[in-house]
């Protein structure tokens, strides 16, 4: 009786498990990113963001986790090789925010300097001018689905705000 059971339950899951092996098609290789974990808890977050500032060119302040995969997938998309004419262009800083959706957030005075209030959700990018002006002010907090986004357009949007 046991060898019956155990046949019928290899002939029923075995279709199943086959579906649970590597998935090589198009799609997930486009939401493939790299991943990073750049965001210090330990970091003094208003110096590094005071020494970038002091650059005089753009900047990408990344309010995020090394716990949230989006913030990860950001940070990863930002440090690849494939990013690096942004990085040229564009002082970056990683400014680790805790679980603001929790309550327990963290340099999130930061992020009010440059308007950006209530973050309850991981990443939040603020591009700054090279003039100290906002950029995306509307869509900082925009970044949450960064692990969905493609390369291409995480580095179209970017692109965009370094035009200006």
């Amino acid at each position: 009786m046991k060898r019956l059971a155990a046949t019928l339950l290899l002939a029923i899951a075995a279709p199943l498990l086959s579906v649970c092996g590597p998935v090589n098609s198009a799609s997930s290789a486009a939401l493939a990113h790299p991943d990073a974990t750049p965001f210090d808890p330990k970091a003094n977050a208003g110096l590094d963001l005071a020494v970038a500032e002091a650059e005089a060119r753009p900047l990408l302040a990344v309010f995020g986790a090394n716990w949230c995969h989006d913030s990860r997938a950001l940070a990863g998309w930002l440090e690849s090789d494939r990013f690096a004419p942004l990085r040229e262009q564009f002082a970056i800083v990683y400014i680790d925010v805790g679980h603001p959706q929790e309550g327990e957030g963290r340099n999130l005075d930061l992020a009010a300097m440059f308007g950006i209030t209530d973050i309850v959700g991981t990443p939040t990018l603020v591009a700054v001018g090279s003039d100290g002006k906002v950029l995306n002010a509307a869509t900082a907090k925009g970044w949450r689905n960064a692990a969905s986004r493609s390369g291409d357009e995480i580095y179209a949007e970017l692109a965009g705000y370094a035009a200006r």
